[in-house]
C-alpha cells in the first residue's frame, strides 16, 4: 500500500510511535511518505521505501500566526495526487485530522480515506479546551477510522466527546530485536534511567527527589535523557539535595535502543501515561520500570511481576521500589525476565503492525 503518515516530527510519544509504524510498514513492503513540517526523529535518511515531503509554511504580514494547519492539508492533498496514496494516517488529533479532512475534500476524483491515532494529550489537554472541543470531536468524528494505544484512552474518548464511531485499540509496540537485553552493559555503577520530553505531566523532579532517597543506601547514578522546560528546576534540584554528581542530563537521545540497556531499573513518575511507551522500550530491554498508577499503564505493567506501580506523588514508595531492584539482584532479574517476556509476547512488532495494515485495508474497501 501507498500511504501518507503525519505526526509531529518531535520526542514526544506520538512522534515517536509515528515514525516507528511508518519505519515497520516499510520494512513489511509499504511504500511510506511522511507528510511534516521537519524529517521525523528516529527517521533515517535513506531508508527504503520511507519518502519526507516538508510542509513549508510562510509568513505573510497579513497573518499573525502562520496558518500551519492549512498549509498541511493543501500539501498532503498534493502528496497524495502525487503519489496515488490510498490513505493517509495522521497522529494526534489536532490539527492532524482537521488537515487530513481538508485534503480528503480537495481531491476530487476519488475518495481518499484517512484514519486518526489518538495518542493522549490531544485528547486530556489539547481537545479538552473549549476553544478546540467542536473542532476535536468533529474531526475524530470524520475520521473514516480511529485508533488509540490504550483501553483508557478509548474510555476516554467516548466518556468526553461522545464518539458513536468504533474506536479499535490497538497498544503501543517494540521492534524486540532492536531493543534487546545486553547484559554486559549494566556493568559498573547502579543505573537508573528516565526518558521524556520533560514537560510538567512527567514530573521530572520527582525523579530527582526518589534519587536523592535511593542514593542514601545505594551508590547508585541517574541517567536523565531528554530535555523540555522541566530541566532546569529538575537541575537546580539536583544540586539542592546534594546528588548533582551522581545525575547525568543527556539532552535529546535519537538512539535510545543504545541507551536503555545500561540501566538497571527506569524510572516513569508522570502525573499522566496514555500508555508508557519509555517503559515498554525499556522492558524490552530487561530494564524493570518503577512507574505511576496512571492512565493506560496498567495496560502494560502487571504490578509486581513484569514492573512496579506506584501513586502519583508517593516519592517514598516509588524510592522505594527503585532500591529494591538496585540491591535484590534476584528480584531484579526474576522481574526483568518476565518484562522482556511481556514485550514480546503481547506488544511485540509483529503482533500489533498486522492490526494497523488490517484497518487500513478495511477504510480502503469501505472507500471504494
Amino acid at each position: 500500500m501507498r500511504i501518507g503518515i503525519t505526526c509531529y516530527p518531535t520526542y514526544g510519544g506520538s512522534g515517536i510511535v509515528a515514525t516507528e509504524l511508518g519505519l515497520e510498514l516499510a520494512n513489511r513492503g509499504h511504500e511510506v511518505h511522511f507528510i511534516t513540517y521537519a524529517n521525523p526523529i528516529r527517521l533515517d535518511p535513506g531508508t527504503p521505501r520511507i519518502h519526507y515531503h516538508e510542509v513549508e509554511v510562510s509568513n505573510y504580514p497579513l497573518f499573525q500566526y502562520p496558518p500551519y494547519c492549512l498549509a498541511l492539508a493543501s500539501r498532503m492533498a498534493e502528496v497524495a495526487e502525487r503519489q496515488n496514496l490510498d490513505l493517509l494516517h495522521v497522529h494526534y488529533a489536532i490539527p492532524h485530522s482537521v488537515s487530513a479532512f481538508l485534503a480528503k475534500q480537495m481531491i476530487v476524483n476519488r475518495r481518499l480515506p484517512f484514519i486518526t491515532t489518538l495518542h493522549g494529550t490531544d485528547i486530556t489537554l489539547v481537545g479538552a479546551d473549549r476553544s478546540y472541543f467542536p473542532i476535536t470531536r468533529f474531526s475524530i468524528e470524520q475520521s473514516d477510522g480511529i485508533t488509540t494505544i490504550s483501553d483508557y484512552m478509548k474510555q476516554r474518548t467516548v466518556e468526553f466527546f461522545g464518539i458513536q464511531k468504533q474506536i479499535h485499540v490497538i497498544h503501543n509496540f517494540v521492534n524486540c530485536s532492536l531493543y534487546r537485553p545486553q547484559p554486559e552493559a549494566q556493568a559498573g555503577r547502579r543505573r537508573i534511567m528516565h526518558i521524556s520530553n520533560f514537560r510538567p505531566v512527567k514530573r521530572v523532579q520527582d525523579c530527582i527527589r526518589a534519587f536523592a532517597e535511593v542514593r542514601r543506601q545505594v551508590d547508585a547514578e541517574l541517567i536523565m535523557a531528554g530535555d523540555g522546560p522541566e530541566r532546569g528546576p529538575a537541575e537546580a534540584l539536583a544540586r539542592e539535595l546534594g546528588v548533582e554528581e551522581a545525575v547525568v542530563f543527556l539532552g535529546k537521545q535519537d538512539h535510545v535502543e543504545r541507551l536503555i540497556p545500561k540501566a538497571h531499573a527506569l524510572h516513569l513518575p508522570s502525573e499522566l501515561e496514555a500508555f508508557g511507551l519509555a517503559a515498554l522500550e525499556a522492558m524490552a530491554c530487561g530494564v524493570v520500570p518503577v512507574s505511576t498508577r496512571t492512565g493506560g499503564v496498567p495496560d502494560l505493567i502487571t504490578h509486581g511481576h513484569d514492573g512496579f506501580m506506584e501513586d502519583v506523588g508517593d516519592i517514598e514508595s516509588q524510592a522505594r521500589r527503585l532500591t529494591e531492584l538496585l540491591t535484590d539482584e534476584r528480584l531484579r532479574e526474576r522481574m526483568a525476565a518476565a518484562a522482556r517476556q511481556t514485550a514480546v509476547e503481547r506488544f511485540a512488532t509483529e503482533l500489533l503492525i498486522p492490526k494497523y495494515e488490517a484497518l487500513y485495508a478495511q477504510v480502503c474497501e469501505e472507500a471504494g
